[in-house]
Parts: structure tokens; sequence; C-alpha cells
């Protein structure tokens, strides 16, 4: 039985304005404000400046731009994330990461390449020798 994880943004923090859930299948572009939860089967591309959560059970296909990624399904494909990916067990991932912070649990599965850059906040500043 796997013990669910504490997420260091709480899922709480943001409204959820959506939620494709399990037993559901989409296929396409998907847009939203606020948190949207997937637990069903996702394929196609994922847009947003806030939180998106991929749930336990949840497969997903996807060329995803977000604020933050939430993952505890399982994810193929590209992400970048302007804040944070954070990935829980059991989750799979299968890809690309570009996000400033990223943190992986012990026991997921990892295969791809992630690349951690500066965050938003320090790309304005210049460097004084």
């Amino acid at each position: 039985m796997a013990t669910k994880t504490q997420l260091a943004i709480p899922t709480g923090a943001h409204e959820v304005t959506g939620v494709l859930d399990r037993g559901s299948e989409f296929d396409g572009t998907l847009s939203f404000e606020g948190a949207f939860r997937i637990g069903g089967v996702f394929r196609g591309k994922i847009f947003t400046d806030d939180v998106l959560i991929i749930g336990e059970g949840a497969s997903v296909d996807a060329e995803i731009e977000v604020g933050t990624l939430i993952l505890s399904g399982e994810l193929k494909g590209s992400v970048k994330a302007r804040e944070r990916v954070e990935i829980h067990y059991p989750a799979v991932f299968r890809g690309n990461i570009q996000t400033p912070s990223l943190m992986v649990a012990d026991g997921v599965v990892f295969e791809g390449v992630s690349q951690m850059g500066k965050s938003s906040v320090d790309k304005g500043k210049e460097r004084k020798a």
C-alpha cells in the first residue's frame, strides 16, 4: 500500500477549477486558471500559469507548460514549469523537464532529462565583478 506524500505546495492553496477524473479520457488542448487535477487519461497539450496536478492512476502523454506541476501518476512528454515540479511516489515520468525547482521522491521512476535554470527573479539581474 502506497503512503500518501505530503505536498510542498498544498493543493488546497489553489482553487481547483477543473477535474478530469478516473474513467475519463480527453485528447486535445487544455488551458485553465487556478488548479486542475487529472485522474484519467489525457493526450495533447496543457498550458497554464497555475497548478496542474496529475494524480495517482492518471496517464498523461502531453506537451506541458505550467507554473507548477505536481505529479503522482504516469507522464510521458515534455514539461516546462516556471516555478516548480514535484514528483511523488508512485509516479512514472518519461521525458524532459525544464524548471528552476525540481523535487523527486524515493521510488519514483524517472527516465529522461532535467534542466534547472535560474528562476525568473534572477533573470533580470546582472552580476557585477
